[in-house]
C-alpha cells in the first residue's frame, strides 16, 4: 500500500470535508424553506436560504469538476466566508439585515469559519521551492 504524501493526506481530506458539507448547505437552505419558523435554529430568512443553496451547489461543482484541489478552494474561501459572516452578525455590517442572523448562526460561522480555513490552508500544501521563480521572465 502506497502512502500518500502530506499534502495529499489534507487535499483528501479537503475532498472528504467538502463532498459532504456542500450537499448539507444545500440541504440547509432547502429546510429554511419548508420548515416552520418556530422549527428553526438558525436564520429562515429567503436570502441566507438562498444563500446556503447557491454555495453548496458551488461546492459540490467544485468537487465534481476539480476534485481535491477545488474542495481546497471552496472549504477555504466558505471559511473566510463565514468568518466574514460572523463579524458581520456581530457588528451588523452587510448582509446582517439581509440575512436576519440568530446567535447559534453567529456560534457556527466562527466554528465552521476556523475549521474550514484551517483545512484549506493545510490542503494548500508548501509552497515549492523555485515555482515562483520559473514564473519571472
Amino acid at each position: 500500500m502506497s502512502r500518500l504524501s502530506a499534502p495529499a493526506t489534507w487535499e483528501a481530506r479537503n475532498l472528504a470535508v467538502a463532498s459532504g458539507f456542500a450537499p448539507l448547505l444545500v440541504l440547509t437552505g432547502v429546510l429554511g424553506f419548508v420548515l416552520p419558523p418556530g422549527w428553526a435554529l438558525l436564520s429562515g430568512a429567503p436570502a441566507y436560504n438562498l444563500f446556503h443553496i447557491a454555495s453548496g451547489l458551488l461546492g459540490t461543482g467544485l468537487v465534481w469538476g476539480a476534485r481535491s484541489r477545488g474542495a481546497v478552494g471552496f472549504n477555504l474561501g466558505f471559511g473566510l466566508i463565514d468568518l466574514y459572516q460572523a463579524l458581520a452578525g456581530s457588528a451588523d455590517l452587510f448582509p446582517a439585515a439581509l440575512f436576519a442572523y440568530l446567535p447559534l448562526d453567529d456560534v457556527l460561522h466562527v466554528a465552521l469559519g476556523l475549521g474550514l480555513v484551517g483545512l484549506g490552508v493545510l490542503g494548500r500544501g508548501r509552497p515549492r521551492p523555485g515555482r515562483l521563480r520559473d514564473r519571472v521572465i
